[in-house]
């Protein structure tokens, strides 16, 4: 059978042209370079960088702190603190479950009341405390060394019994009384009697010491004047608590720490039941309170009430 001859191309087509197929077929060489091993990778520098960063914070951290990290990535333990004033962050506070119920509440819808002290260091109350127990322990070292200094002077021995301590509002309080054998003065007059001079200088000795304001206070008792003088119990309690600072100064007590002089006559008695008594006669030297009397009494009507 005779083969049939190819068509003839027309003058306008154009030249027919081979059709190529190319087939790849890719090595297991290839297969090495995907993606799937980067995620891994990932995945496990994420894991060490994790690490690293807890052993980090163990070390970098102490146990309040740890505790309070712990307690923030643990919402299951969080309470809803509706009445404190602490921050919810894991420094925040002792913890974040910590409750601070502060004594002041609001007053107003969509407000809380919180205590601001006056300053870093606790507010006037703690300030107040720390001043006062500071004070006393210093009051109970000048009362043994003044009674020390007073037996050890054979002249001034006998006087042991004029000398009185008493803690007051106003601070602590060394009364030198009057005997029925001992006096300060000279009758009636704001003249200080050697023995007297004497206690006073071993009175300033030790208070010289420290620097708590000095507050002076004449007393005497009720023993009118006789009609027709000038000189009365005031102007004498006055003038003998003059008397008595300047003997203070003397013997080394310096001028600026006399906070107040007074007289105040025969209207504090120490004994109240004999207006006439001799031991109403007296100097009372009051070393005051570093924070103040009104702080002090302000802390303990706060500690009375509370």
């Amino acid at each position: 059978m005779a083969s049939r001859a190819p068509a003839r191309r027309g003058k306008n087509e154009p030249e027919l042209r081979p059709i190529i197929v190319k087939k790849i077929v890719a090595s297991d060489h290839d297969e090495a370079h995907g993606g799937a091993w980067k995620v891994a990778y990932a995945d496990f520098v994420t894991a060490m960088m994790a690490f690293f960063l807890l052993l980090w914070i163990l070390g970098a951290t102490t146990e309040k702190q740890r505790k309070g990290i712990a307690d923030y990535f643990a919402p299951t333990l969080v309470e809803l603190r509706e009445k404190s004033a602490g921050s919810n962050g894991p420094f925040g506070g002792d913890s974040v479950v910590a409750k601070d119920n502060y004594p002041h509440k609001a007053m107003q819808t969509g407000t809380k009341g919180i205590t601001i002290p006056k300053d870093a260091t606790g507010g006037a109350k703690e300030g107040a405390a720390a001043l006062r127990s500071r004070d006393r322990a210093r009051f109970e070292a000048i009362k043994q060394a003044l009674e020390k200094r007073i037996k050890s002077e054979p002249g001034l021995r006998h006087l042991q019994k004029s000398v009185r301590f008493t803690e007051t509002r106003e601070g602590l309080r060394i009364d030198l009384v009057d005997q029925a054998d001992f006096a300060m003065f000279s009758l009636a007059t704001a003249k200080l009697l050697p023995d007297a001079r004497r206690l006073m200088a071993e009175v300033a000795n030790v208070i010289g010491a420290v620097p708590n304001p000095v507050i002076v206070r004449g007393h005497t008792d009720a023993l009118p004047y006789a009609s027709g003088q000038t000189t009365n119990n005031w102007t004498l309690s006055t003038a003998r608590a003059e008397a008595t600072r300047q003997a203070l100064v003397d013997s080394g007590v310096t001028s600026r720490r006399f906070a107040r002089i007074e007289g105040v006559a025969d209207r504090e008695p120490y004994i109240p039941a004999d207006a006439y008594d001799p031991r109403n006669r007296r100097m009372s030297i009051t070393l005051g309170w570093s924070a103040g009397p009104d702080a002090m009494a302000a802390d303990e009507a706060e500690a009375v009430a509370g």
